[in-house]
């Protein structure tokens, strides 16, 4: 099988060289990201020159790029993967994008009779590393069993979420929404502990086992100890899942009050220089306010 892999940034560059690593043929490319580029290549893939060229060497492409503009240029711009696209090529975006855009974009590649399945990921670069994603996929069940093989090499969980493009999209708002929240929720309760004079690492070693405990906390809580906002998911990228979030309950019709309380507390870090941050620096808005820092 030949794999096609567009778009190699702190998740798609992992994740492509966990491919090369099972032995997947691969043909790459990013134009803006030379580094990344030249280490996959240095791991066995084929040095792509345009998505286009990509698409015309491939049987697959896979595309993790930020959000649905990204997509749309990869796909259809000049040198995009459908004017390299042999009939029948299948396509797995695996970028976060809205769900209506994710049902748009697959709706114009059967114009051009390319096969696409979305299929976001959760896990951040740590996961992309170690492959064990979660990833939610939506579309033809045949294209989900197709692939399987090679998603599983990328993720410790895949999931075929629905026949409909865009349902895959779907499951990963209703994610990002429950990590958004769950970090705001670490970083008030270790605020209101550290203002009471209670260490943080003993209140995470007494609940982290208990009904609050999460993967969250113990992803999250330890970074915001050691002071360590590094990016596996930068702040920019979450604000932008939160406003597809946003947009979509409200295209529904559905109440989405601790979102939008949590993409304002986002959307001020963007404002004072904390949009490349890891998320958990959500964790900066409360010592903002009150004026309490939270360490080891």
């Amino acid at each position: 099988m030949k794999v096609g892999f567009v778009g190699l940034g702190i998740m798609g560059r992992p994740m492509c060289k966990n491919l090369l690593k099972a032995g997947y043929e691969i043909t790459a490319y990013d134009p803006f990201a030379a580094e990344a580029l030249e280490d996959v290549v240095s791991c066995g893939a084929r040095r792509g020159e345009s998505n286009a060229d990509v698409a015309s060497k491939s049987d697959v492409v896979i595309i993790m790029v930020p959000n649905s503009p990204h997509v749309k240029a990869a796909i259809f711009d000049t040198n995009g993967i459908s004017e390299g696209a042999h009939s029948g090529l299948d396509l797995i975006d695996m970028s976060s994008i809205a769900p209506l855009a994710s049902k748009e974009i697959a709706e114009t590649c059967r114009e051009y009779d390319i096969h696409m399945m979305d299929a976001p990921v959760s896990g951040g670069e740590p996961k992309a590393i170690d492959g064990t994603l979660s990833i939610m996929c939506g579309g033809p069940k045949a294209l989900f069993d197709k692939y399987l093989s090679l998603l599983n090499v990328m993720g410790a969980s895949v999931v075929h979420c629905g026949d409909v493009n865009g349902a895959g999209n779907t499951v990963k708002l209703a994610n990002q929404i429950i990590v958004a929240v769950n970090i705001a929720a670490c970083a008030e309760a270790y605020s209101l502990s550290t203002m009471a004079g209670v260490d943080p690492q003993k209140v995470f070693d007494a609940i982290r086992g208990g009904l609050a405990g999460s993967t969250v906390m113990d992803a999250k809580v330890p970074m915001m100890m050691d002071r360590n906002f590094t990016p596996g998911f930068r702040i920019d990228l979450h604000i932008k899942d939160l406003n597809n979030a946003l947009d979509t309950g409200h295209g529904l019709g559905t109440p989405m009050i601790l979102t939008s309380q949590v993409q304002e507390m986002m959307q001020w870090l963007h404002n004072h220089a904390e949009g490349q941050s890891d998320h958990s620096a959500i964790l900066k808005y409360y010592e903002q306010i009150t004026g309490t820092e939270i360490h080891r």
